[in-house]
C-alpha cells in the first residue's frame, strides 16, 4: 500500500473520493493517414482524495489540467490510466471501470458546475426545461411535482418562481450561474465538480456565488472539487488546497497551512501574486522565467525545475518523490525540508 493510500483512512471523516495515478493522453495525429508522433500529457499521474462534506480547491496555471481532471473524474472524458474510486453503499467504485450503461445512475451523485454561465445554457430552452431536464432524463418527477421541484430549486439558489418561463437571455451573468447551479442541484448529487464557477462573473457577483455555494454545501451535504485559478478566491472557500503544474500535483495541505507555509517553490510564486488588501502589507513579487514547457514535450526529472529558482542538479534527473512531510501536508519536492518559503 502506498503513502497515498494509508493517508486517506479517516475514519472520523470518510473518503468519497480518491483519485490514483489519473492520466489522460492527447494523441498528436500528423500526415494524410493520421499517424500517432506523440501525445499531450494533459494529466499526468495525479493522486488526491476527497473528503465527505469537504470542498478541495484545485489551482494552477491555465493548461495546468484543472478542468480536464475534473472532467475525468465524471468521465466526460475517458482516461488513459489511473483510477477514479467513488463511495457509494459503502464501498469503494472504479468510475473508471464502470460498464457505460451503469454510469447513468452513477452520474445522479456527481454533477458539474461549467465556467462560462452563457454558453453552458441552451438559448432555446426555458429555465423551467433547463432545471427540470435531468429530473425527467432520471424519471424522477413529471406533471406538477415537476414544476414545484424547479420551483424549490430556483428559489433554493436566490431566483424566483416566475422565472421559470423566461429564457437564458433575459438574466444577467450572474443569474445564470444560479441556474446552472439549479441544474447541478436538481439530482441531489453528493459531489459536485465546480469548473471555475464564478471567473466569468463580476467581482461584486463573485462574492454572492461563493457563499450560496457554501450555503448550499451546508444545507444540502456536498462535497466540492473546486476548479480555479484565483488564489484569493480558493482561500475563501476551500479546506485543502491541491496545486498542479503541468499536468501534475505538486503540492496538497489543508488552506491555512499552505498559505501560510508553502513547501513547494511553484506555490510560492503563485501567492507572490496574491493581492493585498491591506495597503500597508507588502510582498515580493516572484516572476517566474520563460514560458511554461509544452505538454507534449515536459522536461525531464522534476518538470518545474527549468522555472525553479531553486534548482540543482538532481531535479533535471530525478522525479521527485510525492511525500507528506507531516499532518497531511503533501509535495513533490526534493528539497521540501530544507527551503525556507514564504507565503501570505
Amino acid at each position: 500500500m502506498s503513502e497515498v493510500e494509508k493517508n486517506t483512512i479517516e475514519p472520523s471523516s470518510p473518503v468519497l473520493m480518491e483519485v490514483r495515478n489519473l492520466k489522460k493522453y492527447f494523441p498528436i495525429q500528423r500526415g494524410f493517414f493520421r499517424q500517432v508522433v506523440g501525445h499531450i500529457k494533459a494529466v499526468d499521474g495525479v493522486d488526491f482524495f476527497i473528503r465527505e462534506g469537504e470542498t478541495l480547491g484545485l489551482v494552477g496555471e491555465s493548461g495546468c489540467g484543472k478542468t480536464t481532471t475534473g472532467r475525468l473524474i465524471l468521465r466526460a472524458i475517458e482516461p488513459t490510466e489511473g483510477e477514479v474510486l467513488y463511495r457509494r453503499n459503502g464501498e469503494m467504485i472504479n468510475v473508471a471501470r464502470v460498464p457505460r450503461r451503469q454510469m447513468k445512475a452513477l452520474r445522479r451523485e456527481m454533477q458539474i458546475i461549467f465556467q462560462d454561465p452563457f454558453s453552458s445554457l441552451n438559448p432555446r430552452m426555458t429555465v423551467m426545461d433547463i432545471v427540470s431536464e435531468p429530473l425527467v432524463i432520471h424519471g424522477v418527477a413529471r406533471g406538477s411535482e415537476l414544476k414545484n421541484q424547479v420551483r424549490d430549486l430556483l428559489e433554493a439558489v436566490g431566483l424566483k418562481a416566475q422565472h421559470m418561463n423566461r429564457y437564458p437571455y433575459a438574466f444577467s451573468g450572474g443569474q445564470r450561474q444560479r441556474i446552472g447551479i439549479a441544474r447541478a442541484l436538481a439530482l441531489r448529487p453528493r459531489l459536485i465538480i465546480a469548473d471555475e464557477p464564478v471567473s466569468a462573473l463580476d467581482v461584486s457577483i463573485q462574492a454572492q456565488v461563493l457563499n450560496l455555494l457554501e450555503d448550499l454545501q451546508r444545507d444540502f451535504g456536498l462535497t466540492y472539487l473546486f476548479i480555479a485559478h484565483d488564489l484569493s478566491v480558493v482561500e475563501h472557500i476551500s479546506d485543502r488546497v491541491a496545486v498542479m503544474y503541468l499536468g501534475k500535483v505538486v503540492e496538497l495541505a489543508e488552506a491555512g497551512k499552505l498559505y501560510t507555509n508553502p513547501l513547494h517553490p511553484y506555490t510560492e510564486a503563485l501567492l507572490s501574486a496574491v493581492p493585498h488588501t491591506d495597503p500597508d502589507q507588502t510582498s515580493r513579487r516572484i516572476l517566474l522565467p520563460g514560458d511554461v514547457p509544452s505538454p507534449s514535450d515536459p522536461p525531464p526529472g522534476c518538470k518545474f525545475h527549468p522555472r525553479c529558482r531553486y534548482a540543482q542538479d538532481i531535479c533535471s534527473a530525478e522525479i521527485p518523490e510525492w511525500h507528506d512531510t507531516g499532518g497531511d501536508h503533501w509535495v513533490a519536492c526534493h528539497f521540501a525540508d530544507e527551503l525556507n518559503l514564504v507565503g501570505i
